[in-house]
């Protein structure tokens, strides 16, 4: 019996003139709609959208945690397993005997462009020193944070959190939008990539549904991005000029103060408009290339004047260790835990005060910076409790590990893990748009291994030499005491002083800035590309729209937020944001080994081959 063709008929009505002359009036009206609605009810009603975020986002935690961790794990294997089988591997983007669009240096060197963003500059130093001091076996009692015992498992969690499963969500979505737009013929967007189970009724609802869904995660996820850029930001210029009116002066250090990240927030969206609006593509070319420089005299400085040597015996040991834990990193996941076992679990002497002992015990504190153990759970406890003896305690501690580890996993690894999936359509469509020709194994391998192995770099370069200037006490708890998005300044100061610091301060300002114009303007571009139907060029009054909106959307957040966590509400709205369209990723793996499967009975029953590679 025959195999029908693929259905490649997919038509994205877009409207013929008017304002929204080449748009999908439902994507692009849902899609603003719900985006300005979030901006009202922030702007109106601030404490309720901020309380109201909260809980939701907690609420989902509570029953998707185990789920995002999974299907991430899943994501890493799928794409491994695709990569390895000869004939899905040897499967050729494109036409049969296409060659690749660009040489290997050109491919990679864009590649590591979309990696060395925003987020590793942020975490290069805070996310190996958060997880010194937090993390899961330190979580679990078995060493001390902040301690040489501790090192192997915090690089274990970072290179996890900046490794082969953030790249294999990256590249699930860009894989399937490649697949079927150069073998094909099919419109590089969302929708495309669930024809093989939907066929026409990516026309319809349907389709519009899946399209909304990928913007709605797109503008969470570089708000988020945004978020912290601008943050960092703020502390670079802080440390250049010392105003004290854009930070916030009563916390333990100084972190940048609403005034400050609003202020900071228009000059930058200010400035990725007009590059969104110039049509210099050129322009950001050129913003690329000088990123690029700027950060390899980054990572040079380091080199230098950093424990150049400690890092490189970290990142060896730290990869292999990585490896060995890869399956339970890929699967481990979490659920919170329930009063009656842990009251249950507990010790004859302590059960009549489980409730007093249940919050210290379960409590990760710590997850974004700060000092956890036995030691904080015991000092944390009054009255009855604090008269237990030490065995008992011991035993307590002991019983609250699976909330510990739940609340620790939901902080860090869940909230990565949507962070990727919320980029995931920005960052898959660029990755997809530059591998025409490529085979399925060379995208796969070169995007998922290649990319990680230089943020595992930049990670131990940087963040190695911010633990190392602990461990030998030169830093006498500065850089640990330093709010995230300063760490990184701060670990400069230790290490230089005098016109080379300012030098390289006001650099690394230069380079975070160039690195947020160049995020927003490529997602401003990449939401008018969704609504539009795939198109490459896109109305220049939508880009400003969407500039504006994007915009709007961060700043009324940032001002709903608490006064000491001003990034918490964007971050609430990205995780719930990002779970539908983790849902339909999940789809997309389904039909691309729908796809792979037919394409190749197709190929047997016709007697072609794809050449090899």
């Amino acid at each position: 019996m025959a195999i029908k063709p693929p259905f490649t008929d997919l038509d994205i009505n877009t409207q013929d003139d008017g304002f929204y002359k080449d748009n999908s009036l439902p994507i692009a009206l849902i899609s603003k709609g719900i985006m300005v609605a979030l901006v009202i009810w922030a702007l109106v009603w601030p404490a309720n959208a901020n309380t109201t975020l909260g809980s939701w986002n907690s609420q989902i935690l509570e029953v998707f945690n185990s789920f995002y961790i999974i299907i991430v794990g899943f994501f890493a294997f799928f794409l491994f397993v695709i990569a390895l089988l000869p004939k899905t591997g040897a499967r050729i983007m494109g036409t049969p005997g296409e060659k690749p669009e660009f040489s290997n240096f050109s491919w990679f060197s864009m590649m590591f462009g979309a990696g060395l963003g925003v987020g590793l500059m942020v975490f290069a130093t805070a996310e190996p020193l958060s997880l010194w001091g937090s993390n899961p076996v330190v979580v679990a009692g078995e060493v001390t944070g902040n301690t040489e015992e501790a090192l192997q498992s915090a690089y274990r969690y970072t290179f996890a959190h900046y490794g082969f499963h953030a790249w294999a969500i990256y590249v699930v979505t860009g894989l399937s939008l490649a697949y079927y737009a150069y073998t094909r013929d099919m419109p590089l967007t969302i929708r495309t990539a669930l024809t093989p189970l939907f066929g026409g009724l990516m026309n319809g609802v349907l389709g519009h549904v899946v399209d909304v869904l990928g913007v709605v995660a797109t503008i969470l996820g570089v708000s988020v991005t945004i978020g912290f850029g601008v943050s960092q930001f703020i502390d670079g210029l802080y440390a250049i000029t010392g105003m004290e009116w854009m930070m916030n002066m009563d916390g333990d250090a100084p972190a940048p103060g609403k005034v400050g990240l609003v202020a900071g927030l228009v000059a930058i969206m200010g400035m990725s408009i007009i590059s969104a609006v110039s049509g210099v593509g050129r322009g950001v070319k050129y913003l690329s290339n000088l990123n690029l420089v700027l950060s390899l005299i980054l990572l040079l400085t380091f080199v230098i004047y950093g424990s150049f040597l400690f890092a490189m015996s970290t990142y060896g040991s730290a990869i292999v260790d990585y490896i060995i834990n890869f399956v339970s990193i890929s699967f481990g996941a979490w659920g919170p835990q329930d009063a009656a076992a842990f009251a249950t679990a507990l010790p004859e002497a302590a059960k009549p005060l489980a409730a007093d002992l249940m919050p210290g015990a379960t409590n990760a504190y710590g997850a974004w910076g700060g000092s956890v153990g036995f030691e904080t759970f015991k000092a944390g406890l009054e009255g009855a409790a604090a008269d237990l003896d030490e065995a008992t305690l011991a035993a307590v501690y002991e019983a609250g590990n699976q909330g510990r580890q739940f609340g620790w996993q939901s902080s860090w690894t869940t909230f990565y893990w949507a962070w990727w999936i919320a980029f995931s359509p920005f960052v898959g469509l660029f990755l997809a748009r530059i591998s025409k020709g490529r085979s399925v194994r060379e995208f796969i391998l070169g995007c998922v291994i290649a990319p990680a192995l230089v943020c595992f770099a930049w990670m131990t370069i940087l963040g190695g030499t911010a633990i190392d200037l602990e461990i030998t006490g030169g830093a006498d708890g500065a850089i640990i005491g330093a709010s995230n998005t300063a760490k990184l300044f701060v670990t400069l100061g230790q290490m230089i002083d005098g016109g080379l610091l300012s030098a390289l301060t006001v650099m690394c300002v230069v380079l975070i800035m160039t690195f947020l114009v160049t995020s927003a303007d490529s997602g401003i571009l990449v939401m008018n590309t969704i609504m539009s139907g795939g198109a490459q060029e896109t109305g220049i009054k939508h880009r400003i729209i969407w500039g504006i909106i994007l915009t709007l959307v961060i700043g009324t957040l940032i001002i709903a937020a608490g006064d000491n966590n001003p990034m918490d509400a964007l971050k609430n709205a990205m995780i719930i944001g990002a779970l539908p369209f983790t849902m339909v990723m999940g789809l997309m793996c389904v039909a691309l080994i729908k796809a792979l499967f037919r394409d190749g009975l197709r190929e047997k029953e016709e007697g072609v081959s794809q050449p090899a590679e």
